[in-house]
């Protein structure tokens, strides 16, 4: 008969430095699978930590983060706007 050992695996603990570079790459615009994929952590453990970090804002804190998570998005709009755009001058441009 085998005899068969419980090997409790605990959870891994992350200290607030590694939590908190994790979220300052998340909030520099990398986007959350590619942050977790290159720390090795789980996508929903970052999403985890990101709510709680906006739980933690003041109110002002708050419409200050919308507001600049707003602007980023537009900004990556105009981005990618203004790469189609050269693109199109460079077809439009060439003598044929």
């Amino acid at each position: 008969m085998e005899k068969q050992t419980n090997i409790k695996t605990g959870r891994r603990k992350y200290d607030e430095g590694f939590k908190t570079e994790a979220l300052r790459m998340v909030n520099g615009g990398r986007s959350v699978p590619d942050v977790a994929r290159s720390l090795g952590i789980s996508e929903n453990l970052l999403y985890k930590w990101r709510a709680e970090q906006k739980s933690s804002y003041s109110p002002e804190e708050s419409s200050r983060d919308a507001e600049m998570e707003q602007l980023r998005k537009q900004l990556r709009q105009v981005e990618m706007e203004r790469d189609i755009l050269k693109k199109a001058l460079a077809i439009f441009g060439r003598t044929t």
